[in-house]
């Protein structure tokens, strides 16, 4: 099978399978969004989605958040994972927002990383979920899922896995692609014990295929 024809199958099947994936983060403008993906940095977005209607509650913009003070934001976001970080990043993005955009959340990756808190995977969220342009972002699942299908080869970085993903993605698909990966990633293809089995696309797998194949069928 060449890179391309996986590819096509790959696409395929979760167009059948999975056409309306978006972000189970619960949001509804782009400070919101982004503040929701700031605190879902190795932490699960049922936690984060947990936290946030009473962050978004006190803090409802860049302008009230940016006012704010350690003490008033760690509280309300102690439940997630390295909160003294996040709600230090939550206020200097906060405050930069103001600073250089008129509170308003940027558009391009490049501006978007300048903030605190906001790396590549968090600056692709944002542009591909908020503003529909063309981005990957890639995260545990997505590094991971696109490693096993084969879609990625020897990728060292998620930026590696990244560059690899967005040149053999047609980029009107780069956006739902993303939430393909992550959400395959989160429920089927989990990092210990993949759910390979009630996988639809092992066919496809070249990790089910060297790695698990011979287990699952010793398990019959």
């Amino acid at each position: 099978m060449t890179k391309k024809e996986r590819y096509n199958q790959v696409i395929e099947w979760f167009q059948k399978n999975m056409p309306n994936a978006e972000t189970e983060l619960h949001y509804t403008n782009p400070y919101e969004l982004l503040v929701a993906v700031i605190l879902s940095a190795q932490c699960t977005d049922k936690r984060v989605n947990i936290v946030t209607p009473q962050l978004f509650e006190r803090f409802p913009d860049a302008q009230s958040l940016a006012k704010a003070e350690f003490e008033d934001v760690e509280p309300l976001v102690r439940s997630v994972t390295f909160a003294n970080n996040k709600s230090r990043h939550l206020l200097g993005m906060a405050r930069m927002l103001i600073e250089k955009y008129n509170g308003e959340v940027p558009d391009t990756i490049e501006e978007l990383v300048q903030l605190p808190g906001v790396g590549r995977k968090t600056a692709n969220v944002i542009v591909s979920v908020v503003f529909q342009k063309p981005g990957m972002a890639v995260d545990t699942h997505v590094f991971r899922v696109s490693a096993r299908l084969g879609l990625t080869k020897d990728a060292k970085t998620p930026l590696q896995a990244e560059e690899q993903l967005v040149a053999n993605i047609p980029k009107s698909l780069l956006a739902i692609a993303h939430h393909w990966l992550i959400l395959h990633g989160r429920y089927v293809c989990v990092a210990r014990n993949p759910k390979c089995k009630e996988c639809g696309l092992k066919g496809l797998c070249k990790y089910y295929q060297t790695d698990m194949k011979h287990i699952h069928e010793d398990i019959k």
